[in-house]
């Protein structure tokens, strides 16, 4: 008998509670688990799972479950990385959909590769990474993509996909626009070996000075950020969340000057475009007085204001309704739109 892992498997009625991190407790018609992405093709074409809808799930740390889900649920199994080739100055990293975002980080810290040290304990996949172009303490993964490989539903083909192909911006991707079309099974690295750390978010220089660091590497940065990211955010292993819920605001230059008239202690910065700028959507939703606000199990995490938190049995739809009864108060109070960050599944914003 051999005890070789399936390719697949397929469960019907399956709970989806453990496969996201606001432990919604929603639930799917079909549940496929696939180990061998080559195999996608062919999987898709069972009469079972290509006549329903698909909902692709990473670690799904970035998505709201307002509802269960009708179709079938894809998880990516594959949690391989392979080192492709070494250049003088840079390693090619190739990592599958299903390799652990953050041991992938840690991975290539040991591997003396640097980059991904102001990503670390971002929660997520690597596939997962791309679709939201992830970015914390000032470095978002676009920097560092070469390549991404998918399946174009579409077209009914593989593709290779360049970072200028992934039309990525912030929080934005091809992949987020066409939500449906590709399905992400590898990604590629471009990882340098010496890299100018980025040292200038807040935070960072000062969590570097109580660590007593003077000469930082890359770990360091990387142990500075955790810290950082786990005094200031919610572990969703305790309490359930997805991160920063609502995406901070882009907003042209001229309207930021008129609302720093009204609102001086605002927080403002730089954005892609030099005539726009980025506002802090933590601050606004603070000052509308929503931190640490709760409603039956649904509630703002104390510590941050950009997290919704699920205190134990909170629906989706129940988060959901939260998450717009704030957008609605920083709407009325700046006449700032504020738009959630996750992916909502079963609802529409």
């Amino acid at each position: 008998m051999s005890n070789a892992m399936p390719a697949w498997t397929l469960t019907e009625n399956a709970s989806l509670k453990a496969l996201n991190t606001f432990h919604v407790d929603a639930s799917a018609a079909q549940l496929l688990e696939l180990h061998d992405p080559s195999l996608l093709p062919d999987v898709l074409a069972l009469p079972h799972v290509a006549d329903t809808p698909l909902l692709v799930l990473g670690s799904g740390s970035n998505v709201l479950l307002a509802d269960d889900v009708p179709g079938t649920v894809l998880v990516f199994a594959n949690a391989r990385i392979d080192i492709l080739e070494h250049r003088a100055d840079h390693t090619l990293v190739r990592a599958g959909a299903g390799v652990n975002w953050h041991g992938l980080v840690m991975w290539s810290l040991q591997n003396g590769l640097s980059g991904l040290e102001n990503l670390a304990l971002i929660p997520g996949t690597a596939g997962a990474a791309p679709i939201q172009n992830i970015g914390a303490y000032g470095v978002q993964v676009d920097e560092f993509i070469q390549v991404v490989e998918a399946w174009d539903r579409q077209a009914g083909e593989w593709v290779r996909l360049d970072a200028e192909a992934c039309q990525f911006g912030y929080r934005d991707s091809l992949f987020k626009q066409q939500p449906d079309r590709y399905l992400i099974t590898a990604i590629e690295l471009r990882l340098p070996l010496l890299h100018h750390l980025r040292l200038g978010y807040a935070g960072i220089s000062e969590e570097m000075q109580a660590m007593g660091v003077e000469l930082p590497v890359a770990a360091d940065v990387a142990n500075a950020v955790i810290a950082l990211r786990r005094r200031k955010l919610p572990d969703p292993d305790v309490l359930g969340n997805a991160g920063s819920f609502f995406k901070n605001p882009v907003l042209p230059l001229e309207q930021v000057e008129v609302l720093l008239q009204h609102f001086p202690d605002l927080p403002v910065y730089p954005a892609e475009q030099d005539n726009r700028r980025k506002l802090s959507a933590a601050w606004m939703i603070e000052a509308c007085g929503w931190k640490g606000h709760r409603e039956g199990d649904a509630g703002v995490a104390p510590q941050h204001a950009l997290v919704l938190v699920n205190h134990g049995t909170a629906s989706g739809a129940q988060l959901l309704a939260l998450a717009r009864q704030i957008s609605a108060s920083v709407l009325e109070k700046f006449g700032v739109p504020i738009e959630p960050e996750p992916r909502l599944v079963g609802a529409q914003w």
